[in-house]
């Protein structure tokens, strides 16, 4: 997965197309991501111990991550990943600018 939790993502199709925000969990298993403020969906709710009254709750639903580009910390633009060879250790670079994105 060329993103993960934590990573600044614009949103590049679908109905939420524009959107940005962070990553708030990422599944590779399932190649998906949640991301804040994005694919807002309503959940019906049972009353529970959490929440005694129930009722319609409104929460992220996760986005296929081929749906999301990285937003690249020096220009602050949607850019795609590559991957570089650093003190034995594979990092991850923006390719618009060749900006280090792990730290």
């Amino acid at each position: 997965m060329h993103v993960k939790k934590g990573d600044k993502v614009m949103v590049i199709t679908g109905k939420d197309k524009g959107k940005t925000g962070v990553i708030l969990a990422a599944f590779p298993k399932k190649d998906r991501v949640l991301v804040e403020g994005v694919n807002i969906v309503k959940k019906h709710t049972k009353p529970n111990q959490v929440n005694p009254q129930g009722g319609i709750i409104s929460q992220e639903a996760a986005i296929h991550v081929s749906n999301v580009m990285l937003i690249d910390p020096k220009t602050g633009e949607p850019t795609r990943v590559g991957y570089k060879i650093e003190d034995g250790k594979k990092v991850r670079i923006a390719k618009k600018s060749g900006e280090a994105l792990d730290k």
